[in-house]
């Protein structure tokens, strides 16, 4: 929006999903009804100050990774729980499974992947920016009567790097993921280039070499448009590409031109590896989307997805008063209770606290010589595909219910679960005792 008129307030036009709640979200005066603030796009005297602040130290292509952003542009949740919303709609994943057909099968991959980007606030926000070694930890109690588990933690910071871990175990389905947002001003606008890639895995379905059938995933980037001039929208850019063993796609998501084109256009093609195409991609990634068998010169164009007819799955959190100090919820309540009552300048307040601790102590590790490393995830070894792993080792063989316990053992993730003495260790360190017979209590 136009900086003299970044004191208005109002409902931003771009469609999305975005829960309310009583505990985060404040009384319309005139309805009655509760409103999410995560959809309401305003700011104050001191944002725009803070605002016309960081304008002032920019050039394009600066990272923003390192400026202090103002708190009206903020979501009430971390990365760490953000990315939760692309594993929203599990009915899918578990279909896909349970399809026999590897063309059919990869098709559902596509339709889960691309289910997921529409879950966002109506207005331009981004998540909180995770501190170092925060984690989050979730559930689903799924439809069929299984569970699905939920574990993330931020575990570098410059650049900001946010590992999970999610598994059916029932299902056999399981996804490892890092997350990397580069930030960057472009003049009226800022993009996210999001790096990192997910790994998700069938481990009943074998391919050819009797390896668990695999499929990495990128993502595509985002841009807030509008940031100085003209009306402020989320976009998303650029490409997702997902590949199995035998098929891939390239899903281009487009962004509207100066003078021509559309707003939230996806186009792609799945084909194989010897090019033939199979079917394309087309529609809006926050409206229906569409596929095409192109094999059949008498088709027409079937739904994919269509974002306004199914409901988001949400993850299920333990209570606050059983989480440590360094999960999300917790460490961010303080942030998000006045973001919730629009108290922008206790929001600040508040972040700077955190992000001020979190300055000391890289201060005083530097300082003593000491490194940090991750709690709950391992850095990889050489030939595997991600930068970090759930440092246990959850063999694909195991049964279900083993698989559960190791998940469980890992991090406190549902209700009643207490913190042990090992959860401190370092993941390195817990592998190395847990690959030692003679360390009691920490296999």
């Amino acid at each position: 929006m136009p900086l003299n008129k970044l004191m208005s307030k109002g409902h931003h036009h771009r469609s999305g999903s975005s829960p309310s709640s009583r505990d985060a979200s404040e009384t319309n005066s005139t309805s009655g009804e509760y409103m999410d603030t995560d959809d309401v796009d305003e700011t104050d005297e001191s944002g725009q100050s803070i605002l016309l602040n960081i304008i002032s130290q920019l050039k394009p292509g600066s990272d923003l990774s390192r400026i202090t952003l103002p708190t009206f542009i903020l979501e009430k949740k971390s990365m760490l729980e953000r990315i939760t919303n692309q594993l929203q709609f599990p009915t899918i994943l578990l279909d896909a499974k349970d399809d026999p057909d590897e063309l059919s099968r990869f098709v559902k991959v596509v339709k889960w992947y691309l289910s997921g980007w529409h879950i966002a606030p109506k207005a331009v926000k981004k998540p909180l920016n995770p501190v170092l070694g925060e984690h989050f930890t979730c559930y689903w109690d799924l439809p069929n009567r299984q569970q699905a588990f939920y574990i993330a933690e931020q575990v570098r910071h410059h650049p900001p790097e946010s590992c999970y871990f999610y598994m059916i175990p029932e299902s056999g389905i399981r996804i490892d993921g890092t997350c990397i947002p580069k930030s960057r001003f472009l003049g009226n606008s800022t993009a996210a280039i999001m790096e990192g890639e997910s790994v998700l895995q069938f481990l009943n379905i074998k391919d050819k070499n009797g390896k668990p059938e695999k499929y990495i995933l990128t993502q595509p980037n985002m841009y807030a448009r509008g940031i100085l001039f003209g009306k402020m929208r989320l976009e998303m850019g650029d490409h997702m590409i997902i590949k199995s063993p035998s098929f891939q796609v390239d899903v281009e998501f487009k962004t509207k031109g100066f003078i021509s084109g559309t707003y939230d256009a996806i186009y792609g093609v799945i084909k194989d590896y010897h090019g033939t195409d199979i079917y394309e991609i087309t529609g809006k990634w926050n409206d229906v989307m569409y596929i095409k068998d192109l094999r059949d010169k008498q088709a027409t164009k079937q739904v994919l997805f269509d974002t306004h007819h199914d409901s988001p799955s949400r993850p299920k959190v333990r209570p606050l008063s059983e989480q440590g100090e360094y999960e999300s919820r917790r460490l961010w309540k303080k942030v998000t209770d006045a973001l919730a009552r629009r108290d922008h300048e206790t929001a600040t307040r508040e972040k700077l606290k955190i992000e001020d601790y979190q300055r000391e102590l890289a201060k005083k590790r530097l300082e003593d010589g000491v490194e940090f490393y991750p709690k709950l995830f391992r850095t990889a070894t050489p030939g595997e595909d991600l930068n970090y792993y759930i440092y246990k080792h959850i063999p694909n063989n195991a049964s279900y219910e083993t698989q559960i316990k190791t998940i469980l053992g890992l991090a406190p993730i549902l209700p009643g679960q207490k913190f042990t003495e090992k959860f401190a260790i370092p993941a390195y360190k817990k592998r190395e005792l847990s690959s030692t017979p003679s360390t009691p209590g920490l296999k």
